[in-house]
């Protein structure tokens, strides 16, 4: 399989798409089969199915968080080490990654052990859903180190010049999981425990096949054989912080519209926000998976002191996630009937509440992929207090929108939510970034130093 190997001396742009391409289509790949595990529960478990797994997806993002915290620190720190030309400090992250990924998988098993029935409890969950999005639960609470190493290892083969062989992995997995969502699902009728468990035998699948490749001779960066450094485990959690903070906020996103949706509406309406979030996945996806995309080649342009690389490389991704945000908000309110007809046959008040919650919530959504890359970029070159800002402040921004909205516009107060406080982030990052990306005439480094500006 080729290297997508970074260098100085070839062009920025191929670079870019080297990187970008493996990236969005591991993504697009990876979550593919959360796509088909929405398209299965809704056809054979129905709307409460789909209801359940979306009060139970913000318990599991602390887990899923940690994946991303490990996989975007220790990957920009081993790609800053090459960058830096130090192999063996990279060697060294790498090592402190895979014991940060064992120490987390036992804080994720206890945090589940004694607190997932009472966060279900907590968003209003009753009855079929609660029991449904408990069944789901429990099965992660005994694999979450392989939610965990299957999120972080393929971010961080990525970051070992190899992003083709990191879609490869999700590839496996996302097919493995279509095919053991249909044996569990539409044969054997084992309901969301059925669907959980094929999640964790398709990621089991995955972090096993990453771990061989770093203990393969086809690895640029070697494990080291070293108990835990306390120093790269901490550079890795500083630098992964972000990372985290961010999913954590899309947590916290769920878990408030699950929690005010039953509040102010129903079940149906939380059956609604699960097929919205399915319809903007595709989305997500291809931002997201940009954004991780261009953290390679950035944070080794950053390590290597070329600051006009990393400028161009900015430039290019921003206006792929903003084109692309349009043309999905404008095809989500044209189809709109036929796209929510695949993940419900429901004839009933369901597609209603979908058509207007989609309309409302989606009007912003090309900004989710501004912040998206804003913040990457913000991780990959050191700037983790700015990282730590747009992880953050949404969540800021976005409490008094949910406390205050749903008072006066009821539902429709929370659908737009979440796109006003994009939009009042937005206008408070894209200042900061411009000035980021057009005042370095030398090195990020060096501009730091001169302003003294503190790491997170």
């Amino acid at each position: 399989m080729e290297h997508a190997s970074l260098s100085l001396t070839g062009s920025v742009q191929r670079t870019f798409w080297r990187f970008a391409i493996p990236s969005v289509a591991g993504m697009l790949v990876n979550g593919l089969y959360q796509v088909i595990d929405g398209l299965f529960v809704g056809h054979y478990v129905g709307a409460n199915g789909l209801a359940a797994m979306n009060l139970a997806w913000p318990i599991l993002g602390l887990i899923i968080g940690f994946g991303i915290l490990v996989g975007m620190g220790g990957g920009a720190i081993m790609s800053q080490q090459r960058g830096a030309g130090d192999e063996a400090k990279a060697s060294s992250s790498l090592t402190a990654s895979l014991w940060l990924i064992l120490l987390l998988s036992i804080v994720s098993s206890g945090y589940l052990a004694l607190s997932g029935s009472q966060l279900l409890t907590l968003q209003g969950a009753e009855a079929t859903a609660y029991q449904w999005a408990l069944d789901y639960i429990s099965v992660f609470q005994w694999g979450a180190i392989m939610t965990i190493a299957s999120g972080a290892l393929p971010m961080l083969v990525r970051n070992d010049d190899r992003p083709n062989l990191a879609t490869l992995l999700l590839g496996i997995g996302a097919l493995l999981n279509i095919v053991l969502d249909y044996l569990m699902l539409g044969h054997w009728n084992l309901g969301l425990k059925g669907a959980a468990i094929a999640t964790v035998i398709s990621q089991a699948t995955v972090a096993v096949f990453a771990l061989l490749y770093f203990c393969s001779n086809k690895a640029s960066i070697r494990l080291a054989l070293e108990f835990i450094n306390l120093k790269q485990l901490m550079q890795v959690l500083k630098t992964g912080s972000s990372g985290l903070v961010m999913f954590l906020y899309f947590s916290f996103i769920v878990a408030a519209h699950n929690t005010l949706l039953l509040k102010y509406g129903s079940v149906e309406y939380v059956s609604a926000f699960a097929i919205i979030n399915y319809i903007a996945l595709l989305y997500y996806l291809i931002a997201e998976g940009l954004a991780n995309g261009i953290q390679p080649p950035v944070s080794y342009y950053y390590g290597a002191k070329q600051p006009k690389h990393i400028k161009t490389t900015m430039i290019l991704a921003l206006k792929i996630v903003l084109g692309l945000g349009l043309c999905t908000t404008l095809i989500a309110n044209i189809f709109s009937e036929q796209l929510i007809g695949l993940f419900t046959t429901e004839q009933t008040g369901l597609v209603q509440i979908t058509i207007e919650g989609m309309r409302l919530h989606l009007f912003a959504l090309c900004l989710d992929g501004f912040l998206f890359v804003a913040s990457v970029y913000f991780l990959s070159v050191g700037q983790n207090r700015e990282a730590m800002l747009v992880a953050l402040g949404n969540i800021v921004i976005q409490i008094p929108f949910l406390l205050a909205f749903p008072a006066v516009l009821g539902t429709q107060g929370i659908w737009l939510a979440l796109p006003l406080s994009n939009v009042v982030l937005s206008i408070i990052v894209a200042p900061i970034l411009i000035r980021s990306l057009s005042h370095r005439s030398e090195p990020v480094v060096e501009m730091k130093t001169k302003q003294g500006l503190p790491f997170f």
